[in-house]
């Protein structure tokens, strides 16, 4: 049976941390590939050692990451993940600015690296198998909805994920790989247009077909 996911709701102190672009690459290499060490981390994320064992150490007094003792290591020293997700939101940080820049700076980092992964799977299509071509696909919905209601909903869709995520690790299929999962509720902005542009300068409403998404949950 799956294991349940351990989660993390960052502090101040770690989501200051975490915003770092070395940092977060080094949680997610570690969540998604396992334990490592510097030297290893280095070599996956085309750096240096010395940068690596910096920022672990970083992350270590966060709490985000922790060295793992392995008999036979060494001097080599391992690290792993504290944890297999994190969540935020904007409200934990109140009054505490420097902690709200690094919450805006995570989510920007999200909406990119979502941008990132959609580009590299529409340059890679056309070498994928006919069943990945037909099953990977980005949709999108204008509901309407209260504050209440879209919580609920996102509730929801988080337990429908936990339920393929154990379903996959449990029954794994042939063709089974690491597919990535964005989730985004975000109300639309009154007399904005794509692109940014005021309604007033002219166009019509979209359909919202293209509405770019984004989340706060950083995985």
């Amino acid at each position: 049976m799956a294991d349940e996911l351990t989660q993390v709701h960052l502090t101040g102190e770690q989501i200051r941390a975490l915003a770092h672009p070395l940092r977060l690459r080094l949680l997610g290499q570690l969540r998604l590939a396992g334990p490592a060490t510097a030297t290893s981390l280095a070599t996956a994320l085309a750096t240096n050692t010395g940068a690596t064992s910096y920022h672990l150490r970083q992350l270590a007094e966060a709490g985000l990451v922790i060295e793992e003792q392995r008999a036979g290591s060494g001097r080599q020293r391992w690290w792993r993940a504290a944890h297999d997700m994190s969540s935020f939101r904007r409200s934990y940080y109140d009054g505490d600015p420097e902690a709200t820049a690094a919450a805006e700076w995570l989510q920007r980092q999200q909406v990119s690296r979502f941008a990132e992964l959609a580009e590299n799977w529409r340059r890679a299509l056309p070498g994928e198998t006919p069943a990945w071509q037909d099953t990977a696909e980005i949709s999108d919905y204008m509901l309407e909805l209260g504050s209440a209601q879209t919580q609920a909903m996102m509730r929801d869709i988080e337990e429908v994920i936990e339920r393929y995520r154990k379903f996959g690790l449990d029954e794994p299929a042939p063709d089974t790989r690491s597919v990535a999962l964005y989730t985004s509720a975000l109300p639309r902005i009154e007399g904005v247009m794509e692109g940014g542009k005021s309604g007033t300068e002219g166009g019509e409403g979209g359909s919202g077909e293209d509405d770019a998404t984004g989340d706060e949950a950083d995985r």
